[in-house]
């Protein structure tokens, strides 16, 4: 059913459907065959997922027992921070991994081996992360159900709760903390199979080609008021909420929305990403819409059109597949 809609789409409207036509229909014809998932094995990180100077100990420490993965530690710590190691909540849950002062004076450990356990530095805070995530993993190892589950569940709601009522307990903030990591976690992965493509896509491409040629506004949205006019992640953003999904406002917080394929994978209505530092996502400066074929519709810059232009530039750090849970389970703060 995708594949009718998104041929009648891009051969409905002339020349301009015929020109993407070239572009896509090879690519995304493909599509119709591909199935997500894919084997087992050790979790590896996507490339760019985490920045660079948290990715080799994320990497070691997400390995610390079986519950845990490095993508799992990664979606914690987007979740709780968003790779701030200065992070302060109201709660004075402190640093990247957003312990309370409490639960690091039992859990804190010395990380990088300097002789002092600091919340503030994530050599010390990330593998005191990975150490609590392991331990309420062996509180709740006789807990029926799936042990990470319940270790994320613990982690949120206390191994007591868990325990308690056997599996995850039926709090709201608990359950939707799971899930959410849960999915993020997919955002952190490097697939080790096909990733399934997105039913999205066609209409978030169709709406993205009936604005080509207008013109870029920094911080345009679409509105009225601005004449219409989008900037590159206004773009992006726009083109996925005509498709009922939410997208974040900023270019680098919408890398976190789904999982991400490799170049020879991608398919049209992936979003692609372009980065100061191919290594740390927080560096990403600019987002197009893929349409297949090596080519993008973006909203480039200050005094060019929103147009096709090509996704092999050396800025070039990644693609991602948005999915609706993707989106949903980014954290409000970065919306």
């Amino acid at each position: 059913m995708a594949r009718k809609v998104w041929l009648a789409v891009i051969f409905g409207g002339g020349l301009l459907f015929s020109f993407m036509a070239l572009l896509v229909v090879g690519t995304y014809s493909a599509a119709a065959g591909l199935a997500g998932g894919g084997s087992g094995g050790a979790v590896r990180l996507a490339k760019g997922a985490v920045p660079d100077v948290y990715q080799p100990i994320v990497q070691k420490w997400g390995s610390l027992c079986p519950a845990l993965n490095p993508a799992l530690l990664a979606a914690q710590l987007y979740q709780e921070s968003g790779w701030d190691p200065r992070a302060q909540s109201g709660a004075q849950a402190q640093g990247i991994a957003q312990f309370i002062p409490g639960t690091w004076a039992t859990h804190g450990i010395d990380g990088n081996g300097d002789g002092k356990a600091d919340v503030w530095d994530p050599q010390d805070a990330i593998p005191s992360a990975a150490t609590y995530d392991c331990d309420l993993a062996r509180y709740v190892k006789d807990v029926p159900g799936d042990n990470t589950d319940n270790m994320l569940a613990a982690y949120n709601a206390g191994a007591y709760a868990v325990i308690q009522h056997g599996g995850v307990p039926p709090y709201r903030e608990t359950q939707n903390y799971v899930t959410t990591i849960r999915t993020l976690e997919k955002s952190f992965a490097a697939p080790v199979g096909t990733v399934r493509p997105s039913q999205q896509a066609a209409g978030a491409i169709y709406f993205a080609q009936t604005r080509i040629g207008t013109p870029y506004l920094w911080g345009g949205e679409g509105t009225a008021a601005q004449g219409g006019r989008f900037d590159c992640s206004g773009l992006t953003q726009a083109a996925y909420a005509s498709v009922g999904i939410t997208l974040p406002r900023v270019a680098n917080d919408q890398w976190n929305a789904g999982a991400h394929p490799g170049r020879n994978e991608m398919l049209p209505g992936d979003l692609v990403f372009f980065a100061h530092n191919l290594d740390d996502p927080r560096s990403i400066h600019h987002v197009g819409l893929y349409v297949g074929g090596g080519y993008m519709i973006d909203a480039p810059h200050t005094g060019a059109v929103i147009r096709f232009d090509r996704i092999d530039t050396p800025d070039f750090i990644g693609a991602t597949r948005v999915t609706q849970a993707g989106a949903a389970a980014l954290p409000v703060a970065a919306a």
